[in-house]
């Protein structure tokens, strides 16, 4: 029996398979040591598999598993900009008080596509490209439309949903399909990042319930293909660390530009009865996570739905942003929160290559720094850079 698999294989710069007698390839698995590599999905037969494994040029291998978005909630009550044409998103972390576009920042969104032809888009340079088996290239749910205008959307009918609206350059790449996996997600992170991507926005998890019942149809008994989902789902979280322990080394070495990935920390969650932890790929150990919050007389409080594990929190409940097709639609979810901690991390770019000093520690620190953890919240919310000093 064949089963689907993702590898992380090291290659030499002339993109050449190293062999297994290469002492580099021994002493790059042994750290995360600067190297280039490839990300291969492929079916293989057990024995194959082992043999893959054992292979020297594999630096992470795991079984594919599905996809799924981290589905939002349409919001019960529609979003009204806030004064000024504002949304209140918008306002809480102050963006809209900030002196900082975005400018050359060029941000990656792995998620459902997009609505290349919606007006919040103009004067953006758009590149797309589709992991998925699916021939419709547009955004057919509208979930990478909706997060796309969160980060970098222009003003749509007087009303400011956008928070980094200097971002001229964005990628796109449609890896969410009702059969796409893991795969696609990992060769989705490598094409950004050889594309210069500063930011990743993340905003999907791995489908558990749909593996193990894909295995359930696959004859394979009940209990055992629990365990093997579990399997499987150890070792993609594995290879998820594995890529972004090798992207971090390549920032060190100067090898890639820096870059940092974003994701949202999943809707299980539902308090106060019970909480759900993070979902990879957002525990990748490295990756920044993001939880919701949302208004509530006043003040800032965990939405419902927030799971726990979070580096920052963000506005994601009643959230107005572009609607696939035209128009603007309001939604809920940690899906929402993400691309405002992505548009946010955008703003501090900008600025950073403009002065010609963007680093990636640097960014990070920024956005720890200027994050907001006085709100008696379980992780700091995040803040747009401050006004600068006339």
């Amino acid at each position: 029996m064949e089963n689907d698999y993702i590898i992380l294989q090291a290659i030499t710069p002339s993109g050449v398979k190293r062999d297994a007698g290469n002492k580099d390839v021994a002493e790059i698995k042994a750290g995360p040591q600067p190297v280039e590599y490839q990300a291969i999905t492929t079916s293989l037969s057990d024995k194959a598999a082992a043999d893959a494994a054992r292979d020297p040029s594999t630096l992470a291998m795991s079984p594919s598993m599905p996809l799924q978005l981290i589905t939002p909630f349409e919001s019960s009550t529609a979003a009204a900009p806030a004064s000024g044409g504002v949304t209140w998103n918008i306002q809480s972390i102050g963006a809209d008080a900030s002196d900082f576009t975005g400018e050359n920042t060029r941000i990656a969104i792995l998620d459902t596509g997009i609505d290349a032809d919606h007006e919040a888009f103009k004067g953006v340079s758009i590149v797309t490209k589709n992991f998925t088996d699916d021939t419709e290239e547009g955004d057919v749910c509208g979930h990478g439309t909706h997060c796309a205008g969160v980060i970098f959307g222009r003003d749509v009918a007087g009303t400011r949903i956008g928070i980094a609206r200097g971002v001229t350059k964005a990628l796109i790449g449609k890896v969410i399909s009702p059969r796409s996996t893991s795969g696609a997600l990992t060769k989705g992170i490598n094409w950004a990042v050889e594309n210069g991507a500063h930011i990743i926005s993340i905003s999907l998890g791995l489908d558990f319930p749909a593996f193990v019942q894909q295995l359930e149809e696959r004859d394979v008994p009940r209990n055992a293909a629990i365990s093997m989902a579990l399997e499987a789902y150890r070792k993609n979280l594995q290879l998820f660390q594995t890529q972004h322990k090798y992207l971090m080394a390549n920032v060190e070495s100067n090898y890639i530009q820096p870059v940092i990935l974003i994701a949202a920390t999943g809707n299980e969650s539902s308090r106060p009865r019970y909480t759900v932890a993070v979902a990879p790929p957002a525990a990748a150990e490295g990756i920044l996570t993001v939880g919701a919050v949302k208004q509530e007389n006043d003040r800032l409080i965990i939405a419902p739905f927030s799971n726990t594990g979070a580096t920052y929190l963000a506005p994601g409940v009643n959230i107005l942003s572009a609607k696939a097709g035209g128009g603007l639609i309001s939604k809920d979810g940690t899906s929402m929160a993400a691309p405002h901690v992505a548009g946010v991390a955008a703003l501090w770019a900008g600025r950073m290559i403009s002065g010609g000093k963007l680093t990636r520690e640097l960014l990070i620190d920024r956005l720890k720094q200027e994050a907001d953890g006085n709100y008696g919240l379980e992780a700091p919310l995040i803040k747009a850079p401050a006004p600068l000093k006339s």
